[in-house]
């Protein structure tokens, strides 16, 4: 273990800090926020050994590069771009070790919308609610810009290969699939019943994905249900993934940036694990909605958190064999992460 230290920005298209986002949001009237693909940003702090809800970057179609001040562990997931560590192409959906003064250069998108950026020790940045999370509606957090120095809380000296050019880290990562098209899985939502005869239409896609989209929601056009009830809908709590049907020629899904309240129908609400794939969808792409139960939804979501902890486990049991637990603090982090995904996978329970 070394000292801190910090890695310094050069190029930045559209990039931010973000994490997790911010569960204390709601009730303080603040949106969740966080990162758009929470499959991958997780994946990509387990993978230097930091906690899940740990701050990492988040790449937004464009180009990042930065030079580590200090030595580093990183690991980029999400979606595919090409990684260059000085030149010399690098794997995503692993961890790769960057000597001090060496350029990380992350470029050409080829889908998807969010790849992710994690260096082990995390990033010290100001935290509102306890997250890092951006929220342009009250001013807090801001687009990472060239020149700067984002600071590391701990730095880890390089490391070693034994095995020369056998990949130290096979660890058989579930990489989601970036295609044309996204299949979301959404269940009832509470208003399924004003749209009676229509609401199948939903499921008859597929839906384009519109140039006014953003993190706030996903604006899609195509053969939309049709409301029969003329009665208003009063403003009231909606949950990440609401699928609203509001007048006009657009069907809207709001997404992690959205507000607490909203006052249209809700015709479905997407199910947790549909919300990462969602999150990589472009302006653009196609979408088709799939019905799935409550129950094939919890199924799912219980597949996902278990997936993360298998990943955890073999983590551990690379870095163990390369003498690295200790020094990265591993059993502790996992430990308390593991805890903390039992608490998140029963509150996603209880909101299906």
């Amino acid at each position: 273990m070394i000292g801190a230290g910090a890695l310094r920005i050069e190029t930045a298209g559209n990039a931010v800090v973000t994490d997790l986002g911010r569960s204390r949001g709601p009730a303080m009237g603040l949106a969740t926020g966080g990162a758009s693909d929470q499959y991958s940003a997780r994946v990509a702090n387990i993978l230097v050994a930091n906690g899940d809800s740990e701050p990492l970057i988040e790449v937004t179609v464009f180009d990042l590069s930065f030079v580590a001040e200090v030595d580093l562990l990183i690991a980029v997931t999400g979606a595919p771009m090409t990684l260059l560590v000085d030149d010399v192409e690098r794997s995503m959906w692993e961890p790769v070790s960057i000597g001090a003064g060496q350029r990380v250069t992350l470029t050409e998108m080829a889908a998807g919308l969010h790849t992710y950026v994690a260096v082990h020790g995390s990033f010290d940045v100001p935290l509102l609610l306890g997250s890092c999370a951006p929220d342009a509606a009250v001013g807090f957090g801001s687009r990472v810009q060239p020149g700067d120095r984002l600071e590391v809380r701990t730095a880890i000296g390089p490391v070693v290969n034994p095995y020369f050019d056998m990949s130290l880290f096979n660890l058989g990562v579930l990489t989601p699939y970036f295609g044309d098209d996204a299949v979301v899985k959404v269940t009832d939502g509470p208003d399924e019943d004003e749209f009676a005869g229509t609401a199948g239409r939903l499921f008859q896609g597929p839906y384009t994905v519109t140039a006014k989209s953003n993190h706030i929601g996903l604006r899609m056009t195509g053969r939309l249900p049709v409301r029969t009830s003329t009665t208003e809908v009063l403003s009231r709590g909606v949950p990440i993934g609401a699928v609203e049907v509001p007048p006009g020629d657009e069907l809207v899904v709001l997404h992690r940036g959205r507000g607490v309240t909203a006052g249209y129908p809700v015709l479905a609400v997407v199910t947790p694990v549909s919300l990462d794939d969602l999150g990589q969808v472009r302006p653009g792409q196609r979408v088709c909605f799939r019905h799935i139960t409550v129950e094939h939804a919890a199924q799912d979501v219980q597949e996902w958190h278990l997936r993360l902890q298998q990943l955890r486990r073999r983590v551990a049991t690379i870095y163990s064999a390369l003498g690295l637990a200790e020094p990265l603090g591993i059993e502790r982090t996992f430990r308390t992460a593991e805890g903390t995904a039992q608490g998140e996978e029963h509150r996603a329970l209880q909101r299906l």
